[in-house]
């Protein structure tokens, strides 16, 4: 993943996963009683002269390898210490996490990777209280004053952090990006309305008027209708279809299919706009218009539709972002631009998810870490929160894979000083192995990553998170006012299991029906009320008060 730019690793995340809280530190300079270079000052007497050995459960990226790894040797060196890696490939990371924990035999700490595997907050309550997971305030005061200074100064990440009993059992992956805030954005063919004299669309009818010109008039000029007029997928994160769709009916978060009103959680799924949503969604699959294969398949499927050798046949895909189904250095990539979102007959929503932070932690001390062990990790992850220290280690180290900018450099956000430049590599250039890919990601405010160095031209490959970061402008500000936080609450742990069950099953079978219902596999009309009352039997009320009990707790707190 180091070979690409800071831009193109952001994407790839997603495409893993996923993904990405706003404000706060924005990182540009070290507190007073750090040292110079950015790393949590101390004695002599914390520094001993014998490297201090450090074990450590680690998910390796495929593109590097820790034991040899420059940053690895780097971090070493400044804080005199020896690593004994357990490296452990993502596949299979949270099962082998677990076992781990249950056998006893468990390392000094957990770094792992926030999109792959990470201690849910049930977890850290669970081995907290256990004694397992160390809390690491005391450390933090004594020893790392850049984590304290950002959370001081950024009450998201102290919230993420802070359990209920004011406990910090670990700490989570502050990775905001602000164009996956925005998952569920559209992109359309613009290359096919000039040739069609259509104009953006505004509203849900004029986006179906433009699939049916799309569908019918050969955009392709081929002189088949072998069009795609609307594709996605079924991934996890911003790729499907019905969120896009949904947001002029009513607000769909593409997770959990809440809303909020008042202060008062309620199911966007059992409203009468969403069953409007569905039909208008249903209108368009009964007519072609929709691809069946969004719903069922992955996102390379998608791709070979962006990519079709043939001819060029898609008109629109959802997707966080178009690299998901067309080549970025290919001809088509310039005429994929977004839509803003539609204006319905009950609002123009966009989804928003808080820039990809989620709840939880990526890194945990144990138990079994000595105490200069533990004063070791906690001035080693004090690093990762400045600057140069997160960029170090999230994106390759200092003169290799990044440099400070030249004059005239521009950086991505606007009013904002340049202070990371990317350095591309040489085609067949061999990995660099300089950095810890997303074992590294540990604060990346938007103002951090607003601050790397980007062109102006957005159809340039190379400045793709410029064109990703216009696009995402024109959905900011149309979520609602309200959301639910489900990225900072903190569920009691004796529910948080039979929350866990239950919002796996109402997910599930919200997903389900609205497949169900699209497809005409069950009627709007004749099946509306027992799918509500389908949801109803699976405790959707009983889902609602525990999530309710949790906001109403962490908004006292």
């Amino acid at each position: 993943m180091k070979k690409l730019s800071w831009s193109l690793m952001s994407l790839i995340l997603v495409l893993v996963l996923a993904l990405s809280a706003c404000s706060g530190n924005n990182g540009n300079s070290a507190p007073d009683n750090a040292s110079p270079d950015g790393s949590a000052a101390g004695s002599a007497a914390d520094t001993p002269s014998k490297p201090v050995e450090l074990n450590v459960f680690a998910v390796q990226d495929p593109s590097i390898d820790l034991a040899t790894n420059k940053f690895t040797k780097h971090v070493e060196d400044m804080f005199n210490i020896k690593f004994n890696f357990e490296v452990i490939p993502g596949d299979g990371a949270k099962e082998k996490r677990q076992i781990s924990l249950a056998s006893g035999d468990y390392p000094d700490a957990y770094i792992l990777t926030h999109y792959v595997d990470q201690f849910s907050q049930a977890d850290l309550l669970k081995f907290g209280k256990q004694g397992v997971i160390v809390p690491l305030n005391d450390l933090i005061d004594k020893y790392a004053p850049n984590i304290k200074a950002a959370m001081e100064s950024n009450e998201d990440l102290k919230i993420l952090n802070t359990a209920p009993d004011g406990n910090i059992y670990g700490l989570v992956a502050y990775t905001q990006c602000f164009h996956c805030s925005y998952p569920s954005k559209m992109w359309i063919n613009t290359d096919w309305l000039e040739r069609l004299n259509l104009e953006m669309p505004k509203t849900p009818e004029e986006f179906k008027n433009v699939l049916k010109a799309f569908k019918t008039q050969d955009p392709n000029g081929n002189g088949k209708l072998d069009e795609v007029a609307l594709s996605g997928s079924t991934e996890e994160f911003g790729v499907r279809v019905l969120p896009f769709l949904m947001n002029g009916f009513v607000y769909n978060d593409d997770r959990n299919y809440l809303n909020m009103t008042n202060g008062k959680v309620e199911s966007a799924a059992i409203k009468p706009e969403w069953k409007e949503g569905l039909a208008y969604a249903k209108s368009l699959y009964d007519e072609g218009l929709i691809d069946p294969g969004a719903f069922t398949q992955n996102a390379e499927a998608l791709r070979k539709i962006g990519e079709n050798a043939d001819a060029e046949i898609l008109g629109a895909a959802a997707g966080m972002h178009p690299a998901i189904f067309i080549d970025m250095a290919g001809p088509r990539f310039p005429k994929y631009n977004p839509v803003p979102p539609l204006q319905g007959p009950h609002g123009s929503f966009a989804t928003h998810d808080n820039g990809g932070v989620s709840p939880g932690a990526k890194f945990v001390i144990t138990n079994k870490a000595s105490e200069q062990a533990q004063i070791a990790l906690i001035k080693l992850v004090d690093y990762m929160f400045t600057p140069e220290g997160q960029t170090n280690a999230g994106s390759g180290m200092k003169g290799i894979d990044w440099e400070d900018p030249a004059p005239g450099d521009k950086a991505l956000g606007e009013g904002v000083q340049p202070m990371v430049k990317t350095i591309p590599s040489a085609e067949g250039e061999e990995p660099r192995n300089a950095g810890w890919s997303g074992m590294g990601h540990f604060y990346m405010p938007k103002e951090y990553r607003d601050s790397w160095v980007q062109g102006t031209d957005i159809n340039d490959p190379a400045n793709y998170e410029r064109k990703l970061y216009e696009a995402t402008k024109l959905y900011e500000g149309s979520e609602p006012k309200e959301l639910f936080p489900f990225w900072s609450i903190w569920v009691d742990p004796a529910q948080s299991d039979e929350m866990s069950m239950l919002q796996t099953n109402i997910r599930n079978y919200i997903e389900q029906s609205a497949l169900q219902f699209v497809t005409g596999n069950k009627d709007l009309d004749k099946d509306w009320d027992s799918y509500v009352q389908g949801l109803k039997d699976l405790k959707l009320e009983r889902y609602l008060e525990i999530l309710q009990s949790a906001y109403d707790a962490s908004v006292k707190s």
